[in-house]
């Protein structure tokens, strides 16, 4: 069996069913809050895999504890409850990355990453405009606060990198430097 042919199947059917409800805002939330878990704790990830080791009704209740304490959209329930029946349950996991990524794909919505030194959310709002001015897509930024790198930004998204940074311009000019007395000597 294809596992990624599969899960993609089943995630392309819940994108096309949730677009035709118009729930698929609520849905793409709950499904990211229940990957998180799923990738935060392995223990629940590795009972929802596991065909032996609980009741479906209790994966499903461990589903929606998930959610702390949010009601499940009714899409999502029918879905979740659709993908045990036919067994496929071990999937569900590799279903929601999926899903995640064409609902991404489907509202042109892109996963950027945002370094820097310090806390910088108007850097972080201009990025947001650039890209939207550019593109005309919407931004979901992944901020990290990492002082090492001194001073300036590193900004990823689809696989382009933006390094500002003063760390990298030091190991630049370092590189030189080295570079240019090695051939003095």
């Amino acid at each position: 069996m294809n596992t990624g042919l599969v899960s993609s199947r089943y995630a392309s059917a819940l994108l096309k069913f949730v677009t035709e409800t118009g729930g698929g805002e609520r849905v793409y939330r709950q499904v990211l809050a229940i990957s998180d878990k799923l990738r935060a704790l392995p223990q629940l990830r590795i009972i929802i895999d596991n065909p032996m080791s609980v009741s479906d009704s209790r994966k499903f209740d461990l589903l929606v504890s998930a959610l702390d304490g949010v009601e499940m959209a009714p899409e999502l329930e029918k879905f979740i409850r659709l993908v045990m029946k036919n067994r496929r349950t071990k999937l569900l996991y590799l279903i929601f990355l999926f899903f995640i990524h064409q609902y991404r794909e489907a509202h042109n919505i892109k996963l950027s990453r945002l370094v820097t030194a310090v806390p910088a959310p108007d850097l972080e709002k201009q990025l947001t405009d650039l890209v939207r001015e550019k593109t005309g897509d919407s931004v979901l930024f992944e901020h990290i606060v990492d002082p090492e790198i001194i001073g300036g930004f590193v900004f990823e998204i689809d696989g382009y990198r933006l390094d500002a940074s003063v760390a990298s311009q030091l190991k630049s000019v370092r590189r030189q430097f080295i570079e240019k007395n090695r051939r003095i000597v």
